[in-house]
Parts: C-alpha cells; structure tokens; sequence
C-alpha cells in the first residue's frame, strides 16, 4: 500500500482523510464521513477497504455504490491504483455498458465491485453477483444516489448482505432527512466524521459572476475563455438544446471543445471524458448529468451558462474546480432578472460571490495578439511557406508597409475581435394599456425561462438542510 501511495504521489492527507484513515483502519465499525465534493474521499475509504480484503479468499468482499457510471469508473481506477501492489482488483458494473464484458469481469475473481444500484440489482436479479462474501459495503455521494431516485434501489442491495457480518460506511456532502434515514435504519451506532461543517464549498474556489444578457452569453462565454489563462474547463448548460448550440458556436471558432449529455452513448461518452482528461480538448460542454462523477484533475474554471434551478446542482458543479486543495475559478452569468439568485446563493452557501466586469474587445484581442506573437518569434523554419509566395503575392505587399501586412493578416486570423458588436434596436416603450396586461411585468418574467424562482428539487430540499449543514 505505502509503494501504491508513493507512486500516486500522495504527500499528505486531505482534512477528510486524516480523520477517516484512523477509524476505518481501527476496529471495525460502521461509518458516516460527511465532507464536500473533491476532499480525498476515494482514498479515505478505498485503503482501509483494501486493507480489509483477503487475497486468498474468493469471491466479493467489498462493494461499493456510486451514482453515475463516471463516478463508478473514477472510483474503480482509483482502487485498481492503490491496490495495485496487493494483487486487489475492483471491477465497474453499471447501464450502458456491455453486461457480458461485467459478467466476464466478475468471474475474473474480482474482490470489489464498484457500480451503479441499478445495474447491481440487474446483476442479483439474474444472478451474476454473488454477495455473501461481503464484509464492506460503502455508499459513496448517498445523497445524490437519494436525490436521483436510487434508494429503493438502495435498500435492496443493502438487505441482500449479511448486517451481521457486514459494515456499512456512508459518504455524503450532506446529510437531509432521506440520507439520515438510510443510515438509521441501516447502520449500526456508526461513528461519524465531519470536515469543514460550516463550509459547504471548497474555500480555495473563488466565485465570480457577470451580468449579461441572454441574447449576448455566447458572445459573453467566448471573452472568459479568451481572456482565461490556460483555459480547461466545464460549461453547464440547463438544456440539452443548449449544449449543442454552444458546442456548435465555439467549434465554428476553433475551439478544442466537446460536449456531453444524455443523447450520447457510453462510447461515445468514453472517448469524450479521455479526450478531455488528455486535453485534447480543453472546454466540456455539459448538461448536468455530468455534474457528479466527473473527476478530472485541474480543472480551472467551471463556468454556469445560468445559474441552475437548484442548489445541489449548483454545488456540485463548482465541485468540479478546486479540488484536492487547488485553486479555481466558478465564473456565472446571470440576467438582470435572475440577479437576486445571487444573495440565496451567498446565504444558502455561506460564502461570497464577486461580480465580475467583462474584459473588453480590446483586451482580448490584446491577449490573443500577445500570444500569437510568442508563436511568430519561436517560428523558426517557414522556407515551406516562403515557396508559395507568389508573384501575386509580391505586388500585392509591394506597396504596403510591415505593419500593414502584419494587421491585414491579423484581422484574417481573428476576425471575429475586429467585427462590431451587433446593435439591437430596443423596442418601443408600451403603452400605458399593454403594461396594465402584464405581459412584460415583473410576474410575468417571473415565468419565464430567465427568471425563475429557486424552486425545490422533487425530494423538497429546505432551506433549513443547508442551514444545518
């Protein structure tokens, strides 16, 4: 384990897993670790676990439940990595994948199982996991597993293992009255570990917003990357329809970027992830079905195409920044109408967004000019090019200064810095009548895709679990 940990390049703990590390190698017992998204909670639960397993025994002996299929993949890589020097191998079950392929993984002899309630309950259902060996299981992000509809799923898997030979070690960011039940009824005096209970998010992300127009967030989104150093990030977007269009607008100007949501299949969802872990491309375009699970080391901004309808959400998708200790940035344009998210945000989260002021035209194209003339000094060799230069070419410079040509083949290159922001003409004002309608009044806004309240998620979230958070 310590040459696994060595060569992960682990130095010290997280906060979470100094305090876990102790209790879950100790004696065992049934755990609750309640800390936020991106502290080290693999770790924290996947080398006790490990140490734990018997080599020499077969069968299943640990299990671990996860709420989406990135998160089950992310977690399984993770234990294969640190149990790589114990001869402990954990195999990943979850929908949308080949169900043979995850038969043949667990006749393999795998010792953990990682995956999703779903096709775990698939798997007993036909009788391709065999879970009498269990000795550990672990609910890993319970909470969302709860929010999205997994805890009957849950507590199905939970009454096919022995309670008398089994410990149950939950990991949640939050602790509501369906996540408490769960444990109740499920765990046995457990001992509990809270990190940084008055924080609900990572202190080291820093939140920024800007407001903008909705006609003018594509144009709005583009300047952030632009003016970004080193841009790689996440947009999250409230619609499929929104992905693919912002995905289409930033691809038409040269940007590395792809996009995930659920119209995409596992393969082709695959390939997206590992072309973005590879940064291949260095922008997501997402939906929030990829809001959790998604684990990708340094990420630098997360940026709210608008700011999502629930708090969960919104927590969980700056998550995907600042993790493990690092800085990042979650960047969020807001209308005028949906300006007041903001102070519930600050309340509910108890931290403090900065309003942003757009970069101007000019200092992007300051910056992008800056960089590209770092490329033009370290081009060396261009006799290839110079062979194409024609006569044509030649009158046609003739004529014109250095500066000329260099500012004719810039505006060529970034066309879109030199174009004039298009102006819209705004409407005439309404007439005392038409006003009286309420048509465009505040209430009717209030319906509108722009400016909704904040709204309840289906499990009814109150204000008051965040407060007690």
């Amino acid at each position: 384990m310590l040459q696994a940990i060595k060569e992960l390049g682990y130095e010290k703990p997280t906060a979470v897993q100094a305090q876990t590390l102790p209790v879950l190698l100790g004696a065992p017992t049934d755990f609750i670790g309640l800390a936020a998204t991106g502290t080290g909670k693999t770790a924290a639960f996947g080398i006790p676990l490990l140490e734990k397993i018997d080599p020499s025994q077969e069968g299943v002996q640990g299990l671990i439940l996860c709420p989406t299929r990135e998160l089950a993949l992310q977690v399984s890589g993770q234990i294969n990595l640190l149990g790589k020097f114990s001869g402990i191998k954990a195999v990943a079950i979850y929908g949308g994948a080949s169900f043979g392929e995850q038969v043949r993984g667990l006749k393999a002899g795998a010792s953990i199982v990682v995956g999703t309630p779903g096709r775990m309950i698939d798997h007993l259902t036909r009788g391709t996991l065999n879970l009498r060996n269990v000795r550990t299981v672990i609910l890993d992000e319970a909470d969302e597993m709860i929010s999205m509809g997994f805890k009957e799923d849950l507590e199905t898997i939970l009454k096919n293992v022995s309670r008398e030979k089994t410990h149950t070690w939950l990991f949640s960011a939050t602790m509501d009255r369906e996540v408490r039940r769960v444990a109740d009824l499920y765990l046995k005096n457990p001992v509990q570990v809270q990190v940084n209970r008055n924080e609900v998010l990572s202190s080291t992300v820093e939140q920024v917003y800007y407001v903008t127009k909705e006609s003018n967030k594509r144009e709005v989104l583009a300047k952030l990357i632009d003016a970004a150093q080193d841009f790689y990030g996440i947009v999250f977007c409230q619609t499929r329809t929104t992905v693919n269009d912002i995905t289409k607008y930033l691809s038409e100007r040269g940007y590395k970027v792809d996009f995930l949501h659920g119209d995409k299949d596992q393969r082709h969802r695959e390939r997206t992830l590992n072309d973005f872990r590879d940064r291949k491309i260095t922008i997501l375009i997402c939906t929030d079905v990829a809001s959790r699970g998604l684990d990708v080391k340094d990420v630098t901004h997360v940026i709210n195409h608008s700011i999502p309808r629930e708090l969960e959400s919104y927590v969980h998708r700056i998550g995907r920044t600042a993790r493990s200790g690092k800085a990042g940035l979650a960047l969020s344009l807001v209308t005028p109408a949906n300006r007041a998210l903001i102070s519930q945000i600050e309340r509910m989260t108890r931290s403090k967004m900065k309003e942003g002021v757009l970069p101007t035209r000019k200092e992007v194209g300051t910056k992008k000019i800056s960089e590209i003339f770092i490329r033009f000094q370290n081009q060396k060799d261009f006799s290839k090019a110079k062979e194409l230069v024609d006569e044509n070419w030649k009158r046609e410079i003739a004529t014109m200064s250095r500066e000329d040509i260099v500012s004719k083949f810039l505006m060529l290159t970034f066309k879109e810095l030199f174009e004039e922001a298009k102006k819209t003409t705004p409407p005439p004002p309404l007439s005392a009548p038409q006003r009286s309608k309420g048509s465009f009044g505040r209430r009717g806004h209030g319906r509108g895709h722009g400016s909704h309240r904040w709204q309840k998620s289906s499990k009814q979230h109150s204000r008051s679990k965040w407060g007690n958070h």
